[in-house]
């Protein structure tokens, strides 16, 4: 599933590193770090039917060190998720 997916989201115009900065520019409070709401948000620009509950999703599945926040070193991995989910920019 992933890397096809990976795959067809680029061929659809979408890369990692819009989805990396994507995220990064909903960090709103500017510490480094990702909260719930902050991805909230950033789901809601890729178009999510709930980004809450896809907020809750991304956090478990990326969140390595497991503290309730996606920090820098762990948003490669949630660019991954969001591609694998099939999440691609709004034109």
């Amino acid at each position: 599933m992933g890397r096809k997916n990976m795959e067809a989201a680029r061929k659809k115009g979408v890369s990692e590193e819009q989805l990396k900065a994507i995220f990064k520019a909903h960090d709103i409070n500017g510490d480094g770090r990702l909260n719930k709401e902050e991805l909230t948000k950033a789901f809601r620009k890729l178009g999510a039917f709930v980004p809450g509950w896809r907020a809750e999703r991304a956090i478990y599945y990326t969140d390595i060190d497991i503290d309730g926040v996606i920090s820098e070193g762990e948003i490669d991995q949630l660019v991954v998720y969001a591609l694998e989910c099939g999440y691609k920019l709004d034109d």
